[in-house]
């Protein structure tokens, strides 16, 4: 199956696609791409209008170092405290997955035009949510969506309490 259609078969929430992805060692790049993608997308819409090259490069390295720590606490939530006895994975499956389940992101550069910002924004973050949950259901082979959604909702808490621990740490020192 091509990029393209990957992509579009990810954000169509396709399990088959995902299944693909996750079977493809050669697929971790297209899967970084998708991420960088959204990096970008991300640094185009949320910009504001005030979109420079500084800002977009630092958005999108904080989209693929996002994409890495989710990747690790979803192989360790997933992998081992929640897994099923068919559960069976490894760290490069979950980031073909997880970069996969980014692909809705690559709409937030729709962000950018001022009276869809709020709408466009809501409609992407939840497709990217239900996109990341189909992802780690396939990539860690659960028989039920509930344990998908507890692995999402306890790697969100995870990843928001890390946020803002660095956001306190390394707040005072980039004002």
């Amino acid at each position: 199956m091509s990029f393209t259609r990957r992509v579009i078969g990810a954000m169509r929430l396709d399990g088959t696609t995902y299944e693909e992805v996750e079977a493809d060692p050669g697929a971790l790049w297209q899967a970084a791409a998708v991420v960088g993608g959204f990096g970008l997308a991300a640094g185009i819409g949320l910009s504001g209008g005030a979109l420079t090259v500084r800002s977009t490069l630092t958005l999108t390295a904080a989209v693929v170092i996002g994409w890495l720590s989710w990747a690790v606490i979803v192989y360790h939530v997933g992998g081992r405290l929640l897994a099923e006895a068919q559960t069976r994975t490894d760290g490069p499956e979950i980031a073909r997955t997880i970069g996969f389940s980014a692909a809705p992101g690559l709409l937030l550069a729709l962000v950018a035009v001022p009276v869809a910002r709020p709408v466009t924004f809501a409609i992407v973050a939840v497709w990217m949510l239900v996109a990341m949950v189909v992802a780690v259901r396939h990539a860690l082979d659960f028989t039920h969506v509930s344990r998908a959604i507890a692995v999402c909702l306890i790697g969100w808490l995870v990843v928001a309490i890390l946020a803002v621990a660095t956001g306190f740490a390394f707040g005072p020192l980039v004002s």
